[in-house]
């Protein structure tokens, strides 16, 4: 299915964290994420396995006990049910892609 990116809904998940569901199919479920400078997605864990990329800015990441300053270009891999938290150290856009889909993510 082909998408126009402006029909993506701004949904604000924390303070300075906006989520836009930008499409999903069966399988998979892809999300751009902004981040404002010191918004911060707390420790969580979900089912799904996540993978992303930091399109621009820094994000600190922490994915169980490894913790890591990631820059524009840098990616990771969340496993299923392993806590994990991003806050940014500036504006910033993630990327997400989830497998299966979140329905809590759904458009």
């Amino acid at each position: 299915m082909l998408r126009d990116r402006t029909l993506a809904s701004d949904i604000e998940m924390f303070s300075g964290v906006v989520r836009r569901t930008l499409n999903y199919g069966d399988r998979m479920l892809l999300a751009e994420i902004v981040f404002a400078a010191g918004g911060e997605v707390p420790w969580h864990s979900h089912p799904h396995e996540q993978i992303g990329y930091l399109a621009s800015g820094r994000l600190e990441f922490e994915l169980g006990d490894e913790k890591k300053e990631l820059k524009a270009g840098d990616s990771w891999l969340v496993p299923c049910d392993v806590r994990h938290r991003a806050r940014a150290l500036e504006p910033s856009i993630a990327i997400d892609i989830f497998s299966p889909v979140r329905d809590d993510y759904k458009y």
